[in-house]
């Protein structure tokens, strides 16, 4: 699918510290952290699944999960 995929886990990776940090701030960002956590989660998923990474790819599945109720939440 890819040939070097790292991109995609670091954009997953800063995505995910940003989703974080804005719902932990508690500024009303919610959907837009939110958001960033589905993103994400897609991202790291295609990294995992080019890197064969079972494990993660399917951690991502719950984390793009957690990202579409806590959009849904918030909307």
């Amino acid at each position: 699918m890819f040939k070097n995929p790292k991109y995609l886990e670091w954009f997953g990776v800063v995505t995910a510290i940003t989703y974080s940090m804005l719902v932990a701030l508690n500024i009303g960002q919610e959907f837009v952290g939110f958001t960033l956590l589905f993103i994400s989660a897609i991202s790291i998923g295609l990294w995992a699944y080019a890197g064969k990474h079972r494990g993660i790819l399917f951690l991502q599945f719950f984390y793009a999960a957690a990202g579409i109720v806590g959009m849904l939440r918030w909307f």
